[in-house]
């Protein structure tokens, strides 16, 4: 199976030289995912409105690839603000309560301030 690229619409992939996911056989990779609504091209500034609409955005990439949530088997949460930890931890449970992949969370600051919250996953359908 050839490899497909995934885009979000984002001028920014072309830009930067990356997509959105990439499908490898039966991988899926998505790049790290934000919360921008890019149907509105606009940031909530609630981290809690942000990380739903980063799964919505990431839900969006795997049903292009022919996947969905339940074929997450790693997550990397990466989170700008410590004291933001206690409010998306139970939202990650909300999508991947069942699911449970592999996870990793890092403080780090990201390419833009309005961002407080970028999650990155990997899949493998089945």
């Amino acid at each position: 199976m050839p490899r497909q690229l995934i885009s979000s619409g984002s001028a920014f992939e072309k830009v930067a030289g990356y997509s959105r996911a990439v499908v490898d056989g039966d991988w899926i990779f998505v790049s790290g995912t934000t919360g921008f609504d890019y149907a509105k091209m606009s940031i909530s500034d609630d981290v809690i409105e942000q990380t739903h609409q980063t799964f919505r955005n990431i839900e969006a990439a795997l049903k292009q690839a022919g996947s969905s949530l339940k074929d997450v088997v790693r997550a990397r949460y990466i989170i700008v603000n410590p004291a933001d930890w206690e409010k998306v931890a139970p939202v990650f449970g909300q999508y991947f309560g069942e699911v449970r992949p592999a996870s990793t969370a890092i403080i780090c600051g990201l390419v833009d301030p309005k961002m407080k919250i970028e999650i990155e996953v990997t899949a493998k359908r089945q």
